[in-house]
């Protein structure tokens, strides 16, 4: 199990690398770009999601060879991966089909002035930063949810080995006590029959005893 969860902390490791790259070319690199320089960072980005998307299968299919017990700490992550991987897609799906209409606007207006397009780009810039900024906070926030749900995860784990414990030892204890109430048992039936000796013995040491005197009473009345 240490290998298989091992190799899906290394496949995390590489899906949050490209994400964060895939994140900074939609928020504060392609907002800047126009023309082919534009198309070629789309074009480069969906390479990229490819990527990502064979790790998150990766993945899965590590998780889906983890036991049981150990499994849905890692499935959780593995939600918050797809979900975000779902985000960046939809990202690109927008700056995609918003380039068309940017590059009509930008020839439409070609008497726009060098200075007023550089600002424009600067603004733009700027905006995809922020968006850069807020996220890689989304992505802290989702790798620290990841940390707390495993630590939940873990707990629940000792929880319930604790618990199996104490039903073992509960087990245990039936155990013996079956069996000390199946000695004394045995010990009773063995008492009874006992009894049952004494009972027979005596009664015909009795007997004995009567034949004995009326033999006695007989010889000494009538002969």
């Amino acid at each position: 199990m240490a290998d298989v969860s091992e190799l899906f902390e290394s496949y995390e490791q590489e899906y949050t690398t490209l994400s964060i790259a895939i994140s900074k070319k939609l928020n504060a690199v392609i907002p800047g770009q126009v023309g082919e320089e534009r198309k070629a960072s789309i074009r480069a980005t969906e390479r990229e999601l490819e990527e990502a998307d064979e790790i998150v299968e990766q993945m899965e299919m590590e998780v889906f060879n983890l036991p049981q017990a150990s499994r849905t700490r890692f499935q959780a992550r593995l939600r918050g991966y797809k979900s975000e991987l779902g985000n960046l897609k939809r990202d690109l799906k927008r700056i995609s089909s918003s380039s068309g209409e940017r590059e009509e606007l930008l020839l439409g207006h070609t008497t726009l002035d060098l200075d007023s397009v550089s600002m424009d780009q600067r603004a733009r810039l700027l905006s995809g930063t922020e968006r850069l900024s807020d996220s890689s906070r989304r992505l802290q926030d989702s790798h620290r949810l990841a940390l707390e749900t495993e630590s939940v995860g873990v707990g629940i784990l000792n929880d319930l080995r604790g618990q199996r414990e104490q039903i073992q030892h509960t087990r245990d204890t039936l155990f013996a006590a079956d069996s000390s109430i199946d000695r004394a048992g045995r010990t009773l039936k063995t008492m009874t029959r006992r009894m049952m000796t004494n009972r027979l013995l005596t009664a015909a040491i009795v007997i004995v005893l009567v034949l004995i005197i009326g033999f006695i009473v007989y010889m000494k009345f009538f002969h």
